[in-house]
């Protein structure tokens, strides 16, 4: 039964560090703002799996606390970094991010996108399902995000028009 628990685990120990690791991040998210923990970009993501892995080193006894609490001010420290460098330049933002891509114009699907996006045509229509969309006349436009969700615009009001302005960064 050792493949389930082990006498010399250290249960405590373990109990004690997630509290301590929750305090830790709670104190950090507080001090760097929310967006660390934003999926806006591809370092956003990067950031989020190193910080789970960090976490589950602690966790496990094979990092110390005072080791991972270092790490992850560092990773968000770099996330604050990128952020601003970010906004200065926008190579570097283009370099970061993806730009969106546009999956559907108004009725009509692009599938050339679709296959850039890497999106299969059922995951398409179960999004404009998930949008409550019951006919592709009230869609006005679809984009895989740069995080890479999916937004469907649509409108049952034919008078209520798509401003040019949500679609500004979107790549046709």
């Amino acid at each position: 039964m050792e493949w389930i628990y082990k006498i010399d685990d250290p249960l405590l120990e373990t109990i004690f560090a997630s509290f301590l690791i929750f305090l830790i991040i709670i104190i950090y998210t507080r001090i760097i703002g929310l967006r660390s923990f934003a999926k806006f970009t591809a370092y956003d993501f990067a950031f989020t799996i190193a910080i789970g892995s960090i976490i589950s080193s602690i966790l496990t006894s094979s990092t110390t606390l005072v080791h991972g609490a270092i790490a992850i001010a560092s990773l968000l420290g770099l996330t604050f970094l990128f952020s601003f460098l970010q906004k200065k330049s926008s190579a570097i933002s283009s370099l970061l991010s993806n730009k969106p891509l546009l999956l559907m114009d108004k009725d009509q699907i692009l599938y050339d996108n679709l296959k850039k996006g890497r999106i299969e045509k059922s995951q398409l229509i179960a999004k404009l399902r998930e949008a409550n969309v019951l006919n592709f006349k009230q869609v006005e436009a679809v984009v895989l995000e740069s995080t890479g969700d999916i937004s469907v615009l649509h409108t049952s009001d034919k008078n209520i028009k798509l401003d040019k302005e949500l679609l500004e960064e979107v790549r046709k």
